[in-house]
């Protein structure tokens, strides 16, 4: 009996010491794991978000811009950044890095930031718009020409061109209105707009104003000119001929009351 006993035990440290041997390797093979004993590395396998901040942006041309590239990445491993303008300083942290994009003059241009977590990379895009506002915009007292009057209005420094529309306004009206679509120069611009019409009667010390405006994709700046006002309109050959004659008719019967008047006041003057 006291023999067998300790024949049993030797059976069972047999039996346990392999499984004890493999559990010792698998427990080495979890502390190793990169993502086995760490909570802050295994969430890295997870989807994970990127922004860019601000996403979209208006500057005047020549302006230096910053932006910011964060992720929900803990720790990031990498980032890129793709764009055709001008890069400057770059700063960094766990989670998010910083570009500073040097005179920027293109009206408008895209920016691809892409940052990688475990292995896996993803973007945000953001767009950079450069634009001057009109600095002037002067309307020219109206001339007569003719039967026509001619405006002109000036709009000075502004860009980009291709993004103006300059209308003319009567009264509170619109009377002209052109938009500058086919002009793509990438420099600020003087504009000058020529506008002739005729006027009528109606017309007359109505105020006119010129407004200039530029929309960049819902981005609406603008700016308009002090009023002018018609003072006098062209006469065509029928109204000058009525004029003529009605003058004319005006002036014979001033002659002819003036003749009676003269009379009776002669005859007046005899009888006394």
């Amino acid at each position: 009996m006291g023999f067998l006993l300790p024949l049993s035990l030797l059976v069972l440290l047999a039996v346990a010491y392999p499984g004890g041997r493999s559990a010792r390797r698998c427990w080495a093979a979890r502390a190793q794991s990169p993502g086995g004993s760490s909570p802050t590395l295994s969430a890295t396998t997870a989807p994970f978000w990127v922004r860019i901040s601000p996403n979209f942006i208006a500057v005047r041309p020549g302006s230096s811009v910053w932006l910011n590239c964060s992720s929900s990445c803990p720790l990031l491993e990498g980032s890129t950044l793709h764009t055709g303008l001008r890069r400057g300083q770059k700063l960094s942290g766990p989670s998010w890095i910083s570009f500073q994009l040097l005179d920027v003059r293109a009206w408008s241009s895209e920016v691809h930031c892409f940052l990688t977590c475990a292995g896996v990379t993803r973007g945000a895009t953001a767009r950079i718009h450069a634009y001057k506002p009109p600095h002037r915009v002067i309307l020219e007292p109206p001339v007569l020409e003719g039967r026509e009057h001619i405006l002109r209005c000036h709009v000075t420094h502004v860009f980009p061109v291709g993004f103006l529309v300059v209308t003319l306004q009567r009264g509170g009206r619109v009377i002209y209105s052109e938009s500058l679509e086919r002009f793509t120069g990438l420099d600020l611009a003087n504009v000058t707009l020529t506008y002739k019409f005729q006027a009528r009667p109606h017309d007359l010390w109505k105020p006119v104003t010129c407004h200039a405006r530029l929309n960049l994709d819902g981005l609406v700046v603008g700016s308009s000119s002090a009023p002018v006002t018609l003072t006098s309109w062209a006469w065509s050959p029928a109204s000058k001929a009525l004029a003529s004659t009605s003058i004319a008719a005006f002036v014979g019967i001033l002659l002819v009351l003036g003749a009676v008047y003269l009379r009776k006041y002669l005859l007046m003057q005899s009888e006394a």
